[in-house]
């Protein structure tokens, strides 16, 4: 049985943190949620986008702290690098041309609901469909569309990061979002 969040300092949090201790994964990610929610709600987002900071801002984390790039100053200084990073990601989407344009998370939605206009259904539910296959994708294409789009990070960038030709990583993005779109009209078609 994994020991109760509340009763961790932040060192023991953090060793938590670097051996992957789901128990307390799991607690840190279900105790720190409602505050990022709380702010995305707050300011024009909705629960799917809180969802999605979220996540993404809770890697972030995840990552800096295994890789040794974050280390607390405090009690709390976890908690509060969390909500941080949450509330930079949600500033960022609120001022991407996107959201201002179309109220939608991101282009990745906003591509796939364009290239299947052609159907009748609402936008809200391809909206819905698009962003649920966008979870059920694999981390390498989940993290590399994020870093393309989110980010706005260029193809020749994150070819540097992942230490690969500009020519794969442009591969591997068209791959990504066949699999996206190719997930959403398999649960349309369902």
């Amino acid at each position: 049985m994994g020991k109760t969040l509340y009763l961790l300092s932040q060192s023991q949090l953090i060793r938590a943190i670097k051996t992957n201790d789901t128990s307390v994964l799991k607690q840190f990610y279900v105790a720190n949620y409602p505050k990022v929610e709380t702010l995305i709600l707050k300011n024009s987002g909705t629960i799917e986008h809180a969802k999605d900071v979220y996540q993404e801002a809770f890697i972030l984390v995840w990552t800096n702290v295994k890789n040794g790039k974050f280390v607390p100053q405090n009690e709390t200084a976890l908690q509060g690098y969390l909500y941080q990073i949450a509330k930079n990601k949600w500033t960022d989407v609120l001022r991407s041309k996107s959201f201002k344009n179309s109220k939608s998370l991101d282009s990745i939605t906003l591509r796939v609901v364009r290239d299947e206009e052609e159907d009748n259904e609402p936008k809200n539910t391809k909206l819905e469909m698009t962003m649920e296959a966008f979870k059920n994708l694999g981390q390498p294409c989940k993290q590399l569309l994020t870093t393309f789009y989110f980010e706005k990070k260029s193809l020749r960038d994150i070819a540097s990061e992942l230490n690969i030709e500009e020519s794969t990583a442009r591969n591997k993005k068209y791959r990504c979002m066949e699999k996206l779109r190719t997930m959403v009209l398999a649960s349309k078609n369902t």
